[in-house]
């Protein structure tokens, strides 16, 4: 099991940038995915990015992609979601979640296939 804490959430307006972090309790880049996904209220939760740290993999959702960007501290035992040119529709709680490689019934797009979750940080972007 992985204890994940994500921090860096907060008010932005539109057009503005973001760095969420998730510090993870332990080493996972060599044997996890990591992802990113979302909620904004009255919707369901939302892929956002997953990234497989060893062979580099990485898989974006087409709402973010060329606009966010994921990042990883192999010291820190901490992944990064670098958000650029944020839309209001970007306003969701942001969780960070960790799935082991022998995970592979689910895809790495799908919530069910992550074990550990963060508790989530707010972003709100204002138009």
């Amino acid at each position: 099991q992985v204890q994940l804490v994500e921090s860096g959430g907060g008010l932005v307006q539109a057009g503005g940038s973001l760095r969420l972090s998730c510090a993870a309790s332990r080493r996972i880049f060599s044997s996890y995915v990591t992802g990113w996904f979302r909620q904004a209220p009255g919707k369901e939760r939302e892929f956002v990015v997953a990234r497989q740290w060893s062979s580099g993999r990485t898989y974006y959702a087409d709402s973010v992609k060329g606009r966010f960007t994921i990042s990883g501290d192999n010291a820190k035992n901490t992944v990064y979601l670098q958000m650029n040119s944020l839309k209001p529709e970007d306003t969701a709680v942001y969780y960070c979640a960790a799935a082991p490689y022998t995970n592979t019934y689910y895809s790495n797009y799908d919530a069910r296939n992550y074990d550990d979750w963060g508790q989530g940080t707010q972003v709100t972007v204002s138009s």
